[in-house]
C-alpha cells in the first residue's frame, strides 16, 4: 500500500483495481478528464458523508464538492500535468473538516483527487 505523499501515487493508483481503493487509509476520488467521477473510496465516504454510488457519473466539481470548484482546487486541473499537495478545509455538506489534497493529474486518462484528514 503507497502513502499519501509517494513519489509515483499517480502510477500505483492507475495500476490497481478501483475495488482496492476502499482499503487505503485516505480518501480517493477517480475522474476522467471531463471531472467525472469513476470511483470514491469508502474512507472518502467517510470524511463527506457522500455514498459513492450517488458520486460516481457525476461532475467532480459541481454536483459532488462545489467547495474545491475554485482556482485552488479545480483550476489547478486545467494544468497538463499536476502532483500538488496543499492543505485544505471542505465546507460542502458537512461541518468544516481540514483535509489535505494531493491533486494528480499526468498522461493516464485518470486524474485523481487524494485526501487526507488532518
Amino acid at each position: 500500500m503507497h502513502n499519501f505523499e509517494a513519489p509515483d501515487l499517480h502510477q500505483w493508483l492507475d495500476g490497481q483495481r478501483t475495488a482496492n481503493f476502499d482499503h487505503l487509509p485516505y480518501g480517493v476520488v477517480q475522474m476522467d478528464h471531463s471531472d467525472t467521477v469513476l470511483a470514491y473510496n469508502a474512507t472518502e465516504s467517510s470524511y463527506t458523508g457522500v455514498d459513492p454510488q450517488q458520486a460516481i457519473g457525476k461532475h467532480f466539481f459541481t454536483e459532488i464538492a462545489p467547495c474545491t470548484n475554485n482556482f485552488l482546487v479545480a483550476g489547478k486541473y486545467n494544468e497538463a500535468a499536476l502532483d500538488e499537495i496543499i492543505d485544505y478545509i471542505f465546507t460542502y455538506v458537512l461541518k468544516p473538516t481540514p483535509v489535505r489534497l494531493r491533486m494528480l493529474k499526468g498522461e493516464s486518462p485518470n486524474m485523481y483527487l487524494v485526501v487526507q484528514k488532518r
